[in-house]
């Protein structure tokens, strides 16, 4: 009897029923677009050009360490971090610096490299040594892979002085058409593990791995907790996950976040000693005709992805809520794997708010669209459909944000400069990407993003 009973937990354990817990998510909203990609994975192929742009990360201030014309090698520091010169933009390709691309007050905003055919020149070999916390930051700082942690509160750019009491990685994506976390590790299973390996003496505490109920592949790592998330859009943020497993509770509760890739990246370093920043870039939206997945390197010029650009377009680095504008010879972002393209309009709709709406996507119940046909897929544009009002304090915000947080409270605290109310509403727990949907629902176009941005600039400021 005591076998029986020994043998039952034991199957248990192993197809994670006791060791797995579960979360069902019912607050939210799926914003469904046409133009998905179908799961073709095209071969690997290099850009003739690539970008690193400081401004992907958060808090740094870089400092140049190359100039227009210099040759670079893979493991070359481009730039470091004025505050921290141990943190460095490092090149993952062999080429040549051909553009330093400036912004207002000549802050660095691109640093732009032609790509040499030729990627097998003296490939460094970076020294693995012990798997300790010291070694391993090391590592990363001279690979420049340290930049694949963020850190929460504030979502900036980690510090390697801190140990962070989790590292929490997402590895479900629930943003409108957004790549599949089951494709982007295939093929990658053994770099995973070593990556959870690595991640497990970088934290005092669990390593903490989320996913979809349906996506197995996911389930039989080990050296993490694994948890279980299902729900509407923005069940797949990590913020939401942080939420739900260990909240955040000062400015001094620091955890760090990473990507499936980025674990990927990490595991390839240790199992190899080379730096391959090999990455699966999905193209997708209703004004691009050739949609499909494609690996590539990081931070690869959109050209070299997006083909057939249908006219009045719109290209952005990421998913259509959080993502960046940028042009059709620009550079996709350092920690996106997704290329959206959808139609461009400037022209006001005639006449649009006698429209019943029978073809609008729309979250509101004063549409057409909503009630009749609510799960049917439908295209959408740039159209804002009015200006700037009044924000008005209501519930429906939290309608969208799966989180005890309430938002519309939150950014008037934000926009007086309430320190300490923004502190009692949960600004620590939240990043711009967990209220991006109560920026689409919001009547009144408020840019909650951008304010919360501005808020936790400001609390890390005073604090």
């Amino acid at each position: 009897m005591c076998r029986c009973i020994y043998n039952f937990y034991l199957i248990r354990i192993k197809i994670g029923i006791i060791r797995m817990k579960k979360f069902k998510l019912r607050r939210g909203y799926d914003i469904k677009l046409p133009g998905e990609t179908v799961r073709t994975i095209e071969p690997f192929t290099l850009p003739n050009r690539i970008a690193f742009k400081p401004t992907d990360f958060i808090g740094m201030k870089p400092r140049l360490l190359i100039e227009p014309g210099d040759k670079v090698k893979i493991g070359t520091p481009l730039a470091c971090d004025k505050n921290n010169e141990k943190i460095k933009i490092v090149s993952h390709v062999n080429g040549e610096v051909t553009e330093i691309v400036r912004g207002d007050r000549r802050v660095i905003q691109m640093i732009v490299i032609n790509v040499d055919t030729d990627q097998h020149e003296k490939e460094p070999e970076f020294a693995i040594n012990d798997l300790n916390k010291n070694s391993i930051i090391d590592t990363l700082l001279e690979s420049g892979l340290f930049f694949n942690f963020v850190q929460r509160p504030f979502n900036k750019m980690a510090n390697p002085a801190d140990t962070p009491r989790d590292i929490f990685i997402s590895a479900m994506d629930t943003a409108p058409l957004a790549a599949e976390s089951s494709l982007i590790l295939q093929g990658n299973e053994s770099s995973f593990q070593k990556g959870l390996d690595v991640l497990s003496h970088l934290t005092s505490g669990k390593v903490r791995l989320s996913f979809k109920p349906e996506e197995t592949a996911f389930s039989e790592f080990k050296n993490c907790e694994l948890y279980n998330f299902s729900g509407p859009h923005p069940t797949g943020n990590v913020g939401v996950h942080i939420h739900h497993i260990a909240p955040i509770r000062n400015a001094h509760d620091i955890v760090w976040t990473c990507s499936v890739q980025s674990v990927i990246h990490i595991g390839r370093l240790y199992e190899t000693g080379i730096l391959n920043q090999e990455i699966l870039v999905k193209v997708a939206g209703s004004a691009v005709d050739r949609r499909y997945y494609h690996r590539t390197v990081v931070g690869a010029q959109v050209s070299h992805l997006v083909k057939d650009l249908n006219e009045n377009s719109r290209i952005i680095s990421g998913n259509v809520l959080t993502g960046k504008q940028i042009e059709s010879d620009g550079f996709v972002g350092y920690h996106d794997n997704l290329v959206t393209v959808i139609p461009e309009t400037t022209e006001p709709e005639f006449l649009g708010w006698l429209n019943p709406g029978f073809a609008k996507p729309s979250w509101w119940k004063t549409f057409a669209s909503a009630l009749l046909f609510p799960n049917k897929v439908r295209t959408v544009d740039t159209n804002m459909a009015g200006g700037h009002r009044a924000l008005v304090i209501n519930d429906i915000y939290e309608e969208v944000v799966p989180m005890s947080i309430l938002p519309s409270h939150l950014i008037k605290s934000i926009l007086v400069e309430d320190i300490e109310e923004m502190e009692a509403l949960g600004i620590y727990e939240i990043a711009e990407e967990d209220l991006a949907l109560c920026e689409y629902i919001c009547p009144s176009k408020t840019e909650f993003q951008q304010i919360i941005r501005q808020g936790l600039d400001l609390i890390e400021k005073e604090g």
